[in-house]
């Protein structure tokens, strides 16, 4: 396969887009100014896509308890885990202390910092609207640029 390495006899994908959860919130979102691009990365594209299980509970968040809609809070729920089966990262202990670094380090969330901490354990390339935190410090770039 292109565009992987071998670690401990298996491989690891290199070529994966890590969405942060604005970006798959943008794709319920026709007001968000990335929703189209959200949308071609999540539903169309053709590029492999990975996710933190802490995802999961973002887009809950977002969509069931702020946005009060409990439907399609499952339902993206679901798109994050079909679309990212082979690619969903869960929580350890090395990630953990790689993200307080990393939130010490640029002054963002632990959130946020998870994100950065696994795309750089990977070596993928993060996809965020957040252009606050993580894309005006050069830590990800936006979805249209990923399209």
């Amino acid at each position: 396969m292109k565009n992987e390495i071998v670690i401990h006899g298996a491989p690891m994908r290199t070529d994966v887009l890590l969405l942060d959860s604005g970006v798959w919130i943008a794709t319920s979102d026709r007001q968000d100014r990335f929703e189209a691009a959200s949308r071609k990365l999540v539903f169309e594209g053709g590029r492999a896509t990975g996710a933190l299980d802490l995802t999961l509970y973002e887009v809950a968040n977002t969509l069931g308890s702020k946005w009060r809609d409990a439907a399609e809070a499952a339902r993206l729920c679901r798109s994050v885990e079909l679309k990212c089966v082979e690619t969903m990262v869960r929580v350890d202990r090395d990630l953990i202390e790689s993200s307080i670094e990393i939130a010490v380090e640029y002054g963002l969330t632990s959130y946020d910092a998870a994100y950065v901490a696994v795309a750089r354990r990977h070596d993928w390339q993060l996809v965020s609207t957040d252009l606050k935190d993580l894309v005006s410090k050069g830590l990800a770039i936006t979805p249209d640029a990923a399209v």
